[in-house]
């Protein structure tokens, strides 16, 4: 299996190459240059496994096994998942008239990256102590990406990762969750901007070929390919838990609801509709956009600011991993690719080619969700289940709620049944509960935060970010 970039202008390279970089040199974002196509019987036999097995049958198929012998990847992965609190690692939750709630949280900061980063992190270590190697991580975060890529490297000695989050814009949780971590590898900087105005000085780094190299950077962001390869296995697992039969012809189709904002979970769903997985997936969103306006309209352009909301991980106006879903519906066509996302990084706006826009819609549904209508998911799903949501989770939760009560029937009881993916524990947002006058259930983890000393770096607001983030990447590499 060898990886070429979405643009086209970065040769082919292997599964160690990928892991290790961020974006491509040529700009573009690295996939697999074929996809796998699996059979009936391959499904049939996977649909027996446990999501650990799961990961474990996905991941050898993009890892050639010179790189990492099988038995090797999978100690790897039993490693990465040894910290999870629930014995599936996932778990899934069949709540009233059909709704079925997979939950992705259980890992060590309760939020569905701790699944794909704690593997990616075990991955880095394998081939760093191979090769004697250290490399600097740099990461920007909406929320959750940022503790659990810390938390997937703490301690190690052969990384330091720096990690930008967007003061004011992530929950006191999710930021206590990265600024108690008071490791020598560890560097938090608290920013004054946005989830996208912080994305600008990781880029610029990332574009500087000789510091890139010079200092090994690369990313933990779903712009590494290790986590969005990881992340097919939730839509696996979630079509095996909820389709009704696996012995009809054709096999029946689960429509698996995906709350997204960076795009790289249903980047990982497109993928597995391409490996011959049979799901119809749904985009979710909050008034963040753009990915909505994309599938329904082929309008791929920026509002005119970012807008906080209750589901402050998915308030992103830049969503990456379209590039990706791009490349992938257009044939791995990497000049068309490369054409589209020149001109959005000079304009910020575009209109997708009719044919591309069709491709697309007929890949994705979609559905933007209000906060008030965040609020009134997350209401009626304590009243009628008992059963807390985070704000994430109920935006794909005022999906299913938003189909008419007869159809909500109609398909529970002899049509398409419905997985809504969890990105996150409600226990990490107790702002969004109470708004919805709910009362948080909080774990002693999350509640022995608010004691623990922080540690950040403050970026303001006219300083230049790009260089303060060089220094300390230059610091941290002479100690190595």
């Amino acid at each position: 299996m060898e990886y070429v970039s979405t643009r086209g202008g970065a040769g082919t390279i292997g599964f160690e190459g990928a892991l290790f970089s961020g974006y491509a040199p040529d700009g573009g974002l690295f996939m697999p240059q074929c996809i796998p196509s699996l059979d009936r019987d391959t499904l049939s036999r996977w649909s027996r496994l446990s999501y650990r097995e799961l990961v474990q049958e996905l991941c050898s198929l993009f890892i050639a096994t010179e790189m990492m012998p099988r038995r090797t990847l999978n100690d790897l992965i039993d490693r990465a998942f040894s910290r999870f609190r629930h014995k599936d690692i996932v778990h899934l939750s069949r709540l009233k008239d059909g709704l079925n709630v997979l939950e992705l949280w259980h890992g060590a900061t309760f939020a569905f990256k701790d699944l794909s980063l704690s593997c990616t992190g075990q991955f880095l270590q394998y081939f760093l102590e191979k090769k004697q190697k250290h490399v600097s991580i740099l990461v920007g975060t909406s929320g959750d990406t940022g503790s659990s890529a810390i938390e997937s490297v703490r301690g190690q000695k052969n990384m330091d990762i720096f990690v930008l989050l967007p003061k004011g814009f992530c929950t006191q949780i999710q930021e206590l969750q990265m600024t108690t971590v008071i490791e020598d590898n560890i560097h938090v900087f608290a920013a004054h901007g946005n989830s996208d105005e912080i994305d600008e000085p990781i880029k610029e780094l990332f574009a500087d070929v000789d510091f890139a190299r010079k200092y090994n950077l690369m990313s933990l962001n779903s712009v590494n390919w290790s986590r969005i390869m990881v992340q097919i296995a939730h839509h696996f697992y979630a079509y095996f838990q909820c389709a009704p039969s696996l012995n009809t012809t054709p096999l029946p189709v689960v429509e698996i609801v995906v709350p997204t904002g960076g795009g790289g979970n249903i980047t990982a769903g497109c993928i597995a509709q391409k490996m011959g997985l049979p799901i119809q997936l749904v985009a979710v969103v909050n008034s963040n956009d753009i990915i909505h306006r994309t599938v329904q309209h082929g309008d791929f352009s920026l509002s005119e600011s970012v807008k906080a909301t209750l589901a402050s991980a998915m308030d992103i106006q830049e969503p990456y991993n379209m590039e990706r879903i791009l490349w992938l519906l257009s044939g791995s066509d990497s000049r068309l690719t490369k054409t589209l996302m020149e001109q959005f990084s000079i304009s910020k706006s575009l209109k997708l080619p009719q044919d591309l826009h069709r491709k697309l819609s007929e890949t994705l549904r979609s559905c933007s969700a209000s906060d008030e209508d965040i609020v009134r998911a997350m209401q009626r799903c304590w009243e009628e289940n008992r059963y807390l949501l985070c704000p994430h989770s109920a935006v794909a939760a005022h999906y299913h709620y938003s189909q008419p009560d007869g159809f909500l029937c109609f398909c529970f009881l002899f049509s398409t049944p419905r997985c809504c993916l969890a990105p996150a524990s409600p226990a990490k947002f107790q702002d969004a509960l109470l708004q919805a006058g709910l009362v948080p259930q909080l774990p002693s983890e999350i509640t022995a935060l608010t004691a623990m000393e922080t540690r950040s770096t403050p970026l303001e607001q006219g300083q230049d970010w790009a260089q303060a983030l060089r220094e300390r990447i230059e610091a941290a590499a002479q100690r190595w």
